[in-house]
């Protein structure tokens, strides 16, 4: 049951700063402006890199571990849906989110900003269907021990 808290914890702390980047963080860039972006940037992915990458990496073992230890009552397709929400969102990391911020590592540029503003919906979005997976994942649990 741990594991299952572990995950929710992971999974909801997720929803949350991923709307905080996508409507506060993300749109602040472009307000920086081009003299004090660099170091701003840089900042920026210096101190959320390893916020970011731990608990997605949390996510996702805890996700694995409940894939092959599935707490009695919880449906086989939301941990299904789940792992598929989640390699997309990696995807996206890996695709789009990552190379946009190596290259704003070394320029200010608007058009990169939008790009990388407009990709990151679709974190914003597979990380809040996850948000709701899990919910139900607890619904189902209590649901069960009731």
């Amino acid at each position: 049951m741990t594991i299952f808290w572990l995950h929710l914890a992971s999974t909801w702390f997720m929803v949350g700063l991923i709307w905080l980047i996508q409507l506060v963080h993300y749109p602040l860039f472009l307000n920086v402006g081009s003299k004090e972006f660099r170091k701003f940037h840089n900042n920026h992915t210096l101190f959320i890199t390893p916020l970011v990458g731990s608990v997605m990496i949390i996510e996702l073992v805890t996700l694995v571990i409940l894939i092959f230890q599935t707490p009695h009552g919880i449906p086989n397709w939301i941990l299904i849906v789940g792992i598929l929400l989640l390699i997309v969102i990696w995807f996206s990391t890996l695709i789009f989110q990552i190379p946009y911020h190596n290259k704003l590592s070394s320029n200010f540029d608007d058009n990169l900003i939008k790009m990388l503003i407009k990709t990151n919906w679709i974190r914003t979005i597979c990380w809040s269907l996850r948000g709701i997976l899990v919910l139900i994942m607890l619904n189902k649990l209590i649901e069960n021990n009731s």
